[in-house]
């Protein structure tokens, strides 16, 4: 398909727009409360899902300052986060895909990865919380993937749906 952002139709470009924007600001809103809960910290992340140790084991009125997350809990996250987060690309890949800038391999990397980086995400918070807290460091790193793929993705489509023009060639 040669059909690219910048040439719709103002309406649906307006619609797009308005849609990225607040698309957007649930994102943030999501980091923010990713902020809220973990600090951004490895640690505090690792607190979060594996709990607490107790001050001192051998004084029974030691309570942890922090409980592990029982699997429930982590399911329903693990559920609603890998749906919503596949809707949320399934999208934006939709219409980052008609954009003029970024094209080939790059364009196919940033609709595909966070894909693979949410269930990565997710699974190494299983990891973390059953197997090792290292696994914290996949998370990280798989979520600094999924957002970097968000941000640049709605950036340009943004950038084009806003600022790009149809040149004319002149012959």
């Amino acid at each position: 398909m040669n059909i690219r952002l910048y040439q719709l139709d103002n309406n649906i470009k307006h619609f797009l727009i308005a849609f990225l924007i607040a698309l957007s600001t649930g994102v943030a809103v999501g980091l923010i409360y990713l902020n809220y809960t973990t600090n951004y910290s490895p640690e505090d992340a690792v607190t979060r899902f594996r709990g607490s140790e107790e001050v001192n084991s051998a004084d029974e009125f030691d309570i942890p300052e922090s409980y592990a997350k029982p699997v429930s809990e982590i399911l329903m996250t693990t559920h609603n986060h890998i749906i919503s987060f596949s809707f949320i690309f399934i999208l934006l890949g939709s219409i980052f895909y008609f954009n003029s800038i970024i094209k080939g391999f790059w364009k196919m990397f940033f609709m595909i990865e966070p894909m693979i980086s949410t269930i990565v995400s997710f699974g190494s918070i299983w990891a973390m919380r059953f197997i090792h807290e290292d696994f914290v460091y996949l998370t990280v790193v798989s979520a600094i993937l999924i957002y970097t793929s968000y941000f640049v993705m709605a950036s340009v489509s943004l950038y084009e749906l806003i600022f790009k023009k149809e040149t004319s060639s002149v012959t």
